[in-house]
């Protein structure tokens, strides 16, 4: 027997970029002017103008935006490997990997959240799990998503069907047949919050 759909399936403590037909209108009516700013100011001075983004997060205190303080470059071997260890006689590195510029595209757009569900298990997402969400990105059918429904965040995949008719169908799968798929009412709002780009698990 499934589950009763959770919209709320995060953790207490744990919109949605740009979204078809939902672009976002200025917010200030009136003309802009091109300044330079130091670059470690730009990420606040964007939310400042745009508190918005701080006002959303708040509903959820899990959701928390990402903040580069280091660089940390791993070695990259040039040669791939089967879930193994480089050759040791293999002395040649490809350059080195930054986590930061490898996981993260977008700073000042992106959020980290504690996930406490396991409705989306099969698609690699666990209790205890961290995901990235990117909230500049379009959506696209498949990807998963972080909605917002009636006020409450869920995680899912965000589907979208052509139906017969010509009009197209919105709904968000759950990735475990022990819970259930969300269809929408017509009285509900649907606000896809942002992307998951990212599932950050722990081994040990």
């Amino acid at each position: 027997m499934n589950k009763p759909t959770s919209k709320n399936d995060l953790s207490p403590n744990s919109h949605g970029g740009k979204r078809e037909n939902a672009g976002r209108k200025a917010q200030y009516k009136e003309k802009t002017v091109v300044m330079r700013v130091p670059e470690s100011k730009v990420i606040e001075i964007k939310q400042y103008l745009n508190p918005q983004i701080q006002h959303d997060a708040e509903k959820h205190p899990d959701l928390q935006p990402i903040h580069f303080k280091t660089k940390l470059s791993i070695a990259a071997p040039i040669e791939s490997v089967a879930a193994g260890f480089p050759s040791p006689a293999q002395d040649y590195l490809d350059g080195a990997i930054d986590l930061n510029d490898f996981l993260v595209s977008s700073p000042e757009s992106t959020f980290i959240l504690r996930v406490n569900s396991l409705s989306m298990k099969n698609a690699g997402i666990e209790v205890g799990d961290r995901i990235l969400i990117d909230r500049s990105l379009q959506v696209e059918t498949g990807d998963i998503v972080l909605a917002l429904i009636n006020n409450e965040f869920t995680v899912k995949r965000f589907m979208k069907e052509k139906l017969s008719d010509g009009s197209e169908k919105v709904w968000l799968k759950a990735e475990n047949p022990e819970y259930s798929h969300i269809f929408l009412h017509s009285e509900e709002q649907l606000v896809i919050w942002g992307v998951v780009t990212c599932i950050l698990k722990k081994l040990r």
